[in-house]
């Protein structure tokens, strides 16, 4: 399977909206990402390609020398084939490439399988946020890694 990853544009919003749709509770606006890609300096975000079809996104913010990824997603008819994996090694390398040493990220503290991802690339438990999540007041876990 042949996959690309390049730089989000605003013509790729309708389809990041498609995965968030099929992947979240509380899935971002049209707006969101538009702040995102237009207004917030410290935005970063891929897309990933199959096809010519995008299966999968990744933002983060890059301040300073801290990486936060903000969301991660791949379409559900993608899942299990290593793509996720693809898409955070290569925002790892991306934050790296813009000067940073540790990346974080939240997680639900139910989402096993993401967090075994993580784990896989390094990433270790933080803390929690109580009741982070506003759908249904799940707690976060949050994770970091040393990217030097």
């Amino acid at each position: 399977m042949e996959i690309k990853f390049r730089p989000m544009t605003l013509g790729d919003i309708d389809g990041v909206l498609a995965i968030e749709k099929a992947s979240f509770t509380l899935p971002w606006s049209r707006e969101a990402f538009y702040n995102e890609l237009v207004h917030n300096r410290y935005a970063q975000y891929v897309v990933m390609e199959h096809d010519g079809r995008i299966i999968g996104y990744c933002g983060m913010w890059v301040v300073i020398d801290e990486a936060h990824i903000t969301n991660v997603a791949v379409l559900p008819e993608y899942r299990g084939k290593k793509l996720g994996e693809a898409l955070m090694r290569t925002m790892m390398d991306t934050a790296k490439q813009l000067g940073a040493v540790t990346m974080t990220l939240e997680v639900r503290v139910s989402n096993y399988v993401a967090q075994s991802l993580y784990r896989k690339l390094g990433f270790l438990n933080g803390g929690i946020r109580k009741g982070y999540y506003p759908d249904n007041q799940e707690d976060a876990l949050v994770m970091w890694v040393n990217l030097t």
